[in-house]
């Protein structure tokens, strides 16, 4: 069964450290909230994690996982092009519910995602890597708004969820950029307008 550890019970700081801790397992995925919906993050390096995602939410293996970072700026460091329209949009609205396409120095591309959550903030200043992550729900499914929601949407058990209470129910998935070319392109219109 996964351990649910209630955020406004245990407080920031703990909350951090019980996340960080099970991050640091080989293959571990958490269940976090984040300001749009709940959603899976695991360390961005770690392959058996980033698999055990697409197990969890019977996820299609070609479609890619986003990357939740704290500070975008730093993705020049892991080989992500910010250069002219990505600089551009990640300026204007990270911290944000927008993710952001860009292209990768060895020719492919990565979505990443500043979130606007204290938790989730706090949680990748400590990690300080990139986390892999997507939302909590079984492929195709409606997102899922509370922690009990998104743990019925799983296929598995985890390490830990940090319950962050509810999302509100009218609360809509990041908005989706392809920023790769010379002019933005919408891929997935959600909570913020581009």
């Amino acid at each position: 069964m996964t351990p649910v550890l209630d955020l406004a019970a245990a407080g920031l700081e703990a909350a951090v450290d019980a996340a960080c801790e099970a991050l640091s397992r080989p293959g571990a995925v958490v269940l976090v909230p984040t300001e749009t919906v709940y959603g899976l993050v695991c360390r961005a390096d770690d392959a058996a994690a980033r698999q055990r995602i697409y197990d969890l939410k019977d996820r299609d293996a070609t479609k890619p996982l986003g990357w939740f970072v704290a500070e975008w700026r730093r993705l020049a460091d892991c080989g992500v092009l910010l250069e002219g329209l990505p600089a551009e949009l990640a300026v204007k609205h990270c911290p944000g519910p927008i993710t952001i396409i860009a292209p990768l120095r060895n020719g492919g591309t990565v979505g990443f995602r500043v979130p606007d959550h204290p938790f989730m903030l706090a949680l990748l200043r400590r990690m300080n890597c990139p986390l892999a992550q997507t939302s909590a729900n079984h492929s195709g499914h409606p997102n899922a708004l509370t922690v009990q929601a998104a743990l019925a949407e799983l296929s598995g058990e985890l390490p830990l969820a940090v319950d962050g209470g509810p999302i509100a129910p009218d609360a809509l998935a990041s908005t989706v950029v392809d920023a790769t070319g010379a002019t933005p392109k919408v891929l997935r219109q959600g909570a913020l307008r581009i």
